[in-house]
């Protein structure tokens, strides 16, 4: 059945490619200069005579009229120029030189942006998010040229109902929305850290084709506890200690109440916020606006997904997953959200979410594992404690002792961890010893997830996974690796476990069904979506993650599924002409070529002068 879907989804695409279409026109009220400075209208030479003429813009330009296709032609000319001219510069200078680029391209023309980036989207999503992304927030008050996006800060407290609608658009339908706190695994990058929203609302607009003129990233700044960034006279964020408690809460709370009030069918995805506040903003908000967190809820799906794709290349069952042991590394806002949505799946299976929590779940942070002895122990983190030494393990014991440890079913069956997750932000945690302890795993083929980004936080590069857990592990990382050739034609594939394969599927989903808030079954429809994608053969070959020169097909199918779970939780409204009972009498096929039939797609519109 998903492969219909998947049919369906990419013929769509290819048909709206090609079409042939007359677009519609778009009212512009402006002229001349004025329209050439507007990234978003303007087509530098791409503009045909007609328009010149009605538009003022004669003589503004050279008179040869190129086409949208040579313009993306050249552009990509001038990319695989800068990479040649770039060979053998360090790794951060060519990223940040690439990034230039391309954003310099955003800056001007965003229509041709696009286009770039969703026909080479395997290129340019490692430049666009992460891991550059990483590196571009580090640097970002010095690579600071224009605005993108709106920033809200402590001293705008009482003012930000006002200030919502200094906006210039009229509609907003998603919303990237940080603080800075806790970026990637770089940890406080205060105002800085506004390159993570921008970057995923690229992702979004690439992905699950939401129109750019209707996205909104916002970074909240609330000041940063980062001393080197106090200190450095480059720093344009506010410079004061961040605010805690309910001073923290109050300037949130005004600014979703301001959002909701201007947008009320707006989505806000939260990213990159500490854990304290990532779990509380979350259990604060989610049933009241339209909402989620990225780090908790996207993270755990796509990680749900790879588990379960662990599980078939196995050659098991997916019911088998109730019998996987797995250690988790880190246990931040990721990591716990990736054992509270594994927990759930166990329920559901099992129908015995507090034995699951008990006996399948390992969880480590930086002192160690984490144990019912562990004091002052984070609510999240509790329902994961184990009791002490009831499997010969002790409150802190070290992740080698956990992966090496064997611990008894009914004290006969010894056992060793099926999968090692990690969402540390601990670049080489998974060592040599580590890896080759995974070796003694129980499972046939042991899964490794080195999700943490960016690159250099990994816990273990994929070379070192092959080759010192085995050559049949399956591997899974955060941040891209190449495959590693294990010689005699094997191949190591890696798969890049990244939210990229889901948020934007369930923030277009929601939209389109008019959810009024984002439930648990439209994050597990999308997880589980996710899951069945792959085929059985490419599992075998330890393959459970798509390519993402595929990303469209595999966010239309994500997108109606979460569509499809709005509507069986009894929560969908429908979107424009398209009500609840329409999407009620759907199949799912139908859902899919409803869902692809709305993503936006870069051509240049004839301008209308008003």
């Amino acid at each position: 059945m998903w492969n219909l879907a998947r049919s369906a989804a990419s013929n769509a695409r290819r048909l709206r490619r090609f079409s042939s279409a007359i677009p519609r026109p778009s009212i512009v009220h402006k002229r001349g200069a004025d329209i050439l400075h507007d990234p978003w209208f303007n087509k530098d030479t791409g503009f045909p005579l007609t328009e010149r003429d009605r538009l003022g813009l004669r003589g503004l330009l050279p008179p040869r009229i190129i086409s949208f296709e040579q313009q993306h032609d050249r552009f990509m000319e001038s990319y695989r120029s800068l990479e040649k001219n770039t060979l053998g510069q360090p790794h951060t200078v060519v990223s940040l030189a690439k990034w230039r680029i391309l954003n310099r391209l955003h800056d001007r023309n965003e229509t041709l942006y696009y286009r770039v980036l969703i026909d080479n989207i395997k290129d340019f999503a490692p430049i666009v998010y992460t891991p550059t992304v990483g590196l571009v927030c580090q640097n970002y008050s010095g690579l600071f040229r224009r605005p993108r996006g709106m920033y809200f800060s402590a001293k705008d407290k009482g003012e930000m109902m006002s200030m919502i609608y200094n906006w210039p658009a009229h509609q907003v339908d998603m919303i990237v929305l940080t603080d800075g706190s806790r970026i990637l695994g770089l940890g406080d990058l205060g105002v800085q850290g506004i390159g993570i929203p921008i970057g995923k609302l690229d992702m979004y607009v690439a992905a699950a084709g939401i129109n750019p003129q209707r996205i909104l990233p916002v970074m909240l700044d609330v000041g940063t506890n980062n001393q080197n960034l106090l200190d450095n006279p480059l720093y344009l964020g506010l410079r004061q200690p961040r605010l805690e408690g309910e001073e923290y809460l109050s300037i949130v709370d005004e600014f979703m109440e301001s959002v909701f009030t201007r947008w009320p069918k707006a989505i806000v995805q939260f990213e990159d916020f500490q854990m304290k506040w990532a779990f509380q903003t979350l259990q604060r908000y989610r049933k009241k606006y339209r909402m989620f967190n990225d780090d908790i809820q996207g993270t755990a799906g796509v990680a749900l997904a790879g588990l379960f794709g662990s599980v078939r290349a196995q050659g098991r069952p997916l019911t088998d997953f109730v019998k996987q042991k797995i250690v988790v590394v880190g246990a931040g806002s990721a990591g716990l959200g990736v054992l509270k949505m594994a927990k759930e799946a166990v329920a559901r299976m099992e129908g015995n979410a507090e034995q699951a929590a008990s006996h399948q779940f390992f969880l480590l942070d930086k002192n160690g594992l984490v144990t019912k002895d562990r004091k002052e122990i984070d609510p999240a983190a509790a329902p994961f404690a184990k009791n002490p030494g009831e499997y010969g393990l002790t409150e802190g014991s070290s992740l080698l002792e956990v992966v090496n440890q064997a611990w008894c079913i009914y004290l006969v069956k010894k056992v060793k961890p099926h999968v090692l997750l990690g969402l540390s932000g601990v670049g080489g945690v998974f060592d040599e010893e580590v890896l080759k302890a995974m070796r003694e795993s129980d499972s046939p083929r042991p899964a490794i997830f080195a999700m943490s980004n960016p690159t250099m936080n990994a816990e273990c590069t994929a070379a070192d996974a092959f080759k010192h857990a085995g050559e049949n592990i399956v591997f899974a990382s955060g941040s891209p690796f190449e495959n590693v050739d294990l010689g005699n034609g094997k191949v190591g594939h890696v798969n890049q476990a990244n939210n990229m394969y889901l948020f934007p599927g369930i923030g277009l989903g929601t939209l389109l069904s008019g959810a009024h808030f984002i439930s648990e079954g439209m994050l597990q429809a999308a997880a589980e979506c996710l899951a069945s994608y792959m085929t059985d053969e490419e599992i075998e070959k330890g393959i459970f993650y798509p390519s993402i020169d595929h990303i469209r097909d595999i966010t239309a199918e994500v997108g109606a599924a979460v569509v499809q779970a709005a509507v069986a939780d009894e929560l969908a409204e429908g979107h424009d002409d398209i009500g609840p009972k329409e999407l009620r009498l759907m199949s799912k096929e139908e859902v899919v070529e409803y869902v692809t039939r709305n993503m936006w797609y870069p051509i240049y519109s004839p301008l209308v002068h008003d």
